[in-house]
C-alpha cells in the first residue's frame, strides 16, 4: 500500500480555529479529528501549539499570529524599500554623470 503525497492546501483562519476547538472542548483525540478532516495529525499539532502561543501559554519569545503577519508584512515593506533605495541611487549617478 502506497502512500500518496498530499498537495499543499490553504486553510483558513476560521478552519484553523475551528479545527482547534474540536480538539480542545470536543474531547476528540486529534488523530481522530485529522481523520475525520483528511489533514496529517503533525498540521493540527502545529495549529495547537500556535494557539496555546496567540492564547499567551506558549513558550517565552514564541511569536503570535498577528506577530507573524506583522513581521511577514514588514518584511516586505522593507524589501520594496530597498528597491526602491537602489533605483534612486542609481538615478542619482546617472544625472550626476550627465551635468558632469
Amino acid at each position: 500500500m502506497s502512500k500518496q503525497k498530499r498537495t499543499r492546501r490553504i486553510h483558513s483562519r476560521e478552519f484553523k480555529t475551528e479545527t482547534v476547538k474540536l480538539v480542545r472542548e470536543g474531547g476528540r483525540a486529534v488523530s481522530q479529528v485529522a481523520r475525520d478532516l483528511d489533514l496529517s495529525d503533525s498540521l493540527i499539532r502545529i495549529w495547537l501549539r500556535q494557539a496555546e502561543v496567540d492564547d499567551g501559554k506558549g513558550p517565552a519569545g514564541a511569536l503570535t499570529t498577528a506577530e507573524k503577519a506583522e513581521l511577514s508584512q514588514l518584511r516586505r515593506e522593507v524589501k520594496v524599500l530597498r528597491m526602491e533605495r537602489e533605483i534612486l541611487k542609481r538615478a542619482a549617478t546617472f544625472f550626476a554623470k550627465e551635468n558632469a
